[in-house]
């Protein structure tokens, strides 16, 4: 399985994935319209069965009572009562008869189809009192009793129990229907619409899997798309088929990516003329500044043999033409970094010495206080380090003013130098800042001795080692820069060869 379609896969079982929910939407729905459906068809189809055979029964009931149970004696006997009851429940449709009367006032008799099956205490004394109650005769009652049944369970089978009794001083008769066949055909039937729903959820998944995967997998391809994209292939685009919403959106990213794509290039293609642009000229004004650096050396040399109204003049032209040196060998070092041919050529350092040696180069020993052990060992870039010490401790000197403290440490593999001033820190809105190329936390200093690249070269030599820098502010007053460097940048070199991956100056700007 391909890394692609084990991202979908994953992505499509989270609980918030827009598959899963539309696949318990479908569920959800589908099993409440079954849930619905099977209810009111077991209802339906429940007193309709009921219905049909507590009519049947019934009827056949009253129709015996009118034609057997009429015919009998005023003051039947027992076996009277036992004869008639055996036929009417022999000539029904499965049910049992008791008949009551009396031989005497307070004398009843009693004679039954069945006594094994139904008796007399298996009628409610509800339903006997119903029966029992003489109606008075009104307009609309022209009976004096009336045929009552009601549904009871007996030792958990479910029965149908009626009673009448016939007008004129006739018998009471009971019947006594069981309802277990139609019980047993409910059960079927509620058997048979759980396995509906059942069968109607799991289509319903499937239809909603089906309808996801239709819908969502144009969905996901434009998110692949648009990752890669995101990474920066460019030439990302999407197959285009169909003429519907999602077809409109791929073209709409087809026509984006085309545009962002075109603008990229251009882009590129202007920042490299620009870097050329650096480049080339920062070349060609090496050749003349050599000679004029040679020349102002010259000046300045004879500046004390010179007239005094000429001595300024030839002053201020060798410390711009210093400037200017220093700036075309900043803007080298930066179009080095831009190109990417930055690299490094490390080799074992004893980070104390390097650090008294970039001090004493530059003759700022009595202004540098150096706390560090010597015989602390790092494999680095002797030329590059120095290129950062020179810009921080000189910028602190510059703008924050001695005495200027330089700690250094170890912090397991990392290795720490703090450089600290006692000035009056930097402000919390050129923080920030400090870092870009070009920036000077005053506009009003245009002319400022700096080239507002120092710092910016110290960064990209730190990120070409696999470092920082970081500013900050000391609580105890002034400015503090921290530097972190790998002891051991050789992963940077090995990372930095041809097909090794990617080179070794993160951060390069």
């Amino acid at each position: 399985m391909t890394e692609t379609a084990k991202r979908s896969l994953r992505a499509g079982l989270r609980w918030t994935s827009l598959r899963m929910r539309l696949v318990v939407v479908f569920a959800l729905v589908a099993l409440v319209a079954a849930v619905s459906a099977s209810g009111i068809a077991y209802w339906l189809n429940r007193e309709a069965v009921l219905t049909r055979t507590q009519d049947t029964a019934l009827d056949d009931f009253r129709r015996q009572m009118q034609e057997t149970a009429a015919a009998l004696p005023t003051r039947p006997t027992k076996d009277d009562l036992q004869r008639a009851a055996g036929e009417m429940a022999s000539s029904s449709p499965g049910y049992s008869v008791l008949l009551e009367a009396e031989r005497e006032r307070g004398k009843p008799i009693v004679g039954y189809s069945d006594l094994d099956t139904f008796t007399r205490a298996h009628v409610p004394d509800s339903l006997q009192q119903q029966v029992a109650r003489k109606q008075p005769l009104t307009s609309s009652n022209e009976h004096e009793y009336h045929l009552f049944w009601q549904r009871t369970s007996i030792a958990g089978t479910p029965y149908l129990v009626a009673g009448t009794r016939i007008i004129g001083g006739g018998p009471t008769g009971y019947m006594l229907k069981s309802l277990d066949q139609e019980r047993q055909d409910l059960n079927s039937l509620a058997w048979s619409l759980g396995i509906a729903t059942a069968l109607a959820l799991v289509g319903s998944a499937l239809l909603a899997q089906a309808a996801a995967t239709t819908v969502l997998r144009p969905v996901q391809r434009l998110g692949d798309a648009a990752r890669k994209l995101g990474e920066g292939k460019l030439d990302t685009r999407l197959v285009v088929s169909g003429t519907d919403e999602l077809a409109d959106l791929s073209r709409t990213f087809n026509r984006t990516a085309s545009s962002l794509e075109k603008k990229v290039a251009d882009m590129s293609a202007r920042e490299e003329a620009s870097r050329r642009f650096v480049a080339d000229m920062s070349h060609e004004l090496r050749t003349p500044l050599t000679a004029i650096t040679a020349v102002a050396e010259v000046l300045e040399d004879e500046a004390d043999t010179l007239d005094p109204m000429i001595a300024p003049a030839v002053h201020l032209v060798v410390s711009e033409t210093r400037r200017l040196n220093d700036l075309v060998e900043n803007l080298m070092e930066v179009t080095r970094f831009d190109a990417g041919t930055a690299r490094l050529v490390l080799d074992d350092v004893d980070v104390a010495d390097q650090v008294t040696a970039c001090i004493d180069a530059r003759a700022w020993l009595d202004a540098v206080h150096l706390d560090a052990e010597r015989g602390m060992m790092a494999r680095l870039d002797p030329r590059r380090l120095d290129v950062i010490l020179a810009n921080l401790i000189g910028n602190a000197l510059k703008h924050g003013g001695s005495p200027v403290g330089v700690r250094v440490r170890t912090e397991g593999e990392e290795l720490v130098i703090e450089v600290r001033d006692h000035g009056p820190g930097i402000p919390e809105d050129v923080l920030p800042h400090v870092f870009d190329r070009f920036y000077k936390a005053s506009a009003s200093r245009p002319r400022s001795e700096g080239s507002g690249l120092g710092l910016s070269i110290a960064m990209e030599n730190a990120h070409i080692h696999g470092g920082d820098i970081s500013a900050a502010n000391s609580p105890d007053g002034g400015a503090v820069f921290t530097l972190r460097l790998p002891r051991d940048a050789e992963r940077i070199v090995r990372n930095d060869e041809p097909g090794a991956g990617a080179p070794g100056e993160d951060g390069a700007t």
